[in-house]
């Protein structure tokens, strides 16, 4: 496979090289820091940013959503959203 990026720079902003589906936990870490969470059955989801020390609720989030966010952690409590796949 040709990949014409493979000697450019990964950023936070560049498109994610890996995906990966997320089972939320209140206790396991994600395999790796997100550079966005894609949503494919919407509800609530309680995310531990990077560098958060709290989590924060993001409420309503719909079908289909991405959310640019480097996540460490996506908690099961307060969490209804499903089908999840971390972009990193």
């Amino acid at each position: 496979m040709i990949d014409d990026f493979e000697n450019t720079a990964d950023s936070p902003i560049a498109p994610a090289q890996a995906c990966f589906a997320i089972t939320p936990s209140d206790t396991l870490d994600l395999p790796m820091a997100t550079k966005g969470i894609y949503v494919g059955v919407g509800g609530d989801l309680n995310v531990l940013s990077l560098r958060g020390d709290q989590p924060v609720l993001f409420r309503n989030v719909p079908d289909g959503a991405i959310i640019d966010i480097r996540a460490q952690q996506i908690l099961a409590s307060g969490t209804t959203a499903d089908a999840i796949v971390g972009l990193a």
